[in-house]
């Protein structure tokens, strides 16, 4: 877990550029295996998606492993603000940082570029172990020195965009101490929509893009019926693939952006590796997020969401600076330290809400599940098969476990397992009996 961006995400939304838009295996992901190969089935189920002996095995013990790594991020993350406001390092660096400049912006994007170098050393060793993780199973194939390189530009971002977000944010605190909550909000609604406009702008910076159409025009024909029948309006210069064998064996596809930036993108590990016919679905799965209007959707929801956390923060961070604040040397929210323990407050708070995001997360894709799959009705020959198909193949690639624990899967999963949706596709055909889709009537 990137401690940094993680709390610049739940304080100002604006590096939603690390996942701007909805996308098919974000999160816990997806499998493919034959028939033949194939684990046997619980007796008395029916799974939909199967992995063989060797790669189940795998997949739970690389569960366990992601499950940990997901929650120790998380906690780490809080002990680490806990630690350098407990050991008055926080308090110690507004101090140096005021010494080194008498301009206050400065001092302010100096003290907070600093804090971000902080926070993102301390999560750099379970960073490492989980990118070590994925190349002993066979998820990754990035080099270290590529991956290196990756962090350096994340952290590049971090300091570009989230030194003067904080900084924004810190004035607005000590310009409206007694209501900076709103203001904080207020700012944070546009740099949501910013976030998803500029992310496929910046997408390049780690990955290389090139037009579909280069090389694998029979593809963006059979995109092209898709886009016809969804209405998305999404033009073949906009379709674009991403060489993501050089870091990865996963499958993905995706649409992001907003207006102008609206795109297609199909990872090279998943063109020409699984069907069209599979390939279609994926899309369809997105474009579903587009007609569904499920980005406003996420926007106003995010927007409810900050509302409430702005405010519940600003009173539990009033009550940390009362209570520990003079052991840690912060004496108003106001301060450049205090407004360390306001991040802790947003960090505290963001991992008790979790569940509470990936619940309405689940639920949008559930239904960019059934409109991805009436989508291809009439474009592929069983969209049955074909959704079933698609699932498995992304799970196997993931290596995801067929059977995760309830509890986690309701507290860390921001998609459904992929065995409930491989599942609800096999028995999904309202087409049956002459019948209907739930958003096409053909």
């Amino acid at each position: 877990m990137k401690i940094a961006l993680r709390i610049l995400f739940a304080l100002s939304m604006v590096l939603v550029v690390a996942a701007a838009s909805p996308r098919l295996c974000a999160g816990q992901t997806p499998p493919a295996v034959p028939a033949s190969q194939a684990a046997t089935p619980v007796p008395g189920t029916q799974q939909a998606y199967t992995l063989p002996p060797d790669k189940l095995a795998k997949a739970i013990a690389l569960s366990r492993i992601r499950n940990i790594l997901g929650f120790a991020g998380s906690l780490w993350g809080i002990a680490v603000l806990w630690i350098l406001l407990a050991w008055r390092g926080a308090a110690r660096l507004a101090w140096w940082a005021e010494r080194m400049t008498r301009h206050r912006w400065l001092d302010g994007l100096l003290y907070f570029g600093v804090l971000l170098v902080v926070l993102t050393v301390a999560g750099l060793p379970l960073d490492l172990y989980g990118h070590w993780v994925s190349r002993e199973y066979g998820i990754s194939v990035q080099g270290w020195g590529s991956w290196f390189v990756d962090q350096g530009k994340g952290l590049g971002l971090s300091l570009v965009i989230g030194a003067p977000v904080l900084l924004f944010f810190n004035r607005i605190v000590g310009r409206w101490p007694r209501r900076f909550w709103v203001g904080a909000w207020v700012a944070a609604l546009p740099l949501m929509v910013l976030g998803a406009f500029v992310s496929p702008l910046l997408e390049p910076i780690f990955n290389k893009f090139e037009p579909l159409s280069k090389s694998n025009p029979a593809l963006v024909q059979e995109l092209e019926k898709v886009v016809a029948r969804t209405g998305t309006n999404i033009p073949p210069d906009r379709m674009y693939l991403m060489r993501a064998s050089a870091k990865t064996n996963g499958l993905n596809a995706y649409v992001s952006g907003l207006g102008a930036t609206k795109r297609v993108v199909v990872w090279d590990t998943t063109a020409g590796r699984i069907p069209n016919d599979e390939i279609l679905f994926i899309f369809a799965h997105e474009s579903g997020h587009y007609v569904l209007n499920h980005i406003p959707e996420g926007l106003a929801a995010a927007a409810v969401y900050l509302f409430f956390l702005f405010w519940a923060c600003a009173g539990f961070a009033g009550w940390l600076v009362r209570r520990f604040g003079p052991s840690w040397q912060v004496f108003a929210l106001p301060s450049r330290s205090g407004f360390v323990v306001l991040l802790l407050a947003v960090s505290i708070a963001s991992f008790i809400t979790e569940p509470v995001g990936n619940a309405f997360s689940r639920h949008i894709e559930h239904q960019a599940d059934v409109y991805g799959q009436e989508a291809i009705h009439g474009i592929v020959a069983d969209p049955q098969k074909t959704a079933v198909a698609a699932f498995n193949a992304l799970g196997e690639a993931w290596l995801e476990d067929p059977s995760p624990s309830p509890f986690i899967e309701f507290w860390s999963y921001n998609h459904p397992s992929v065995q409930t949706r491989a599942n609800f596709a096999l028995h999904y055909n309202p087409w049956a009996n002459g019948g209907h889709g739930r958003f096409f009537k053909n």
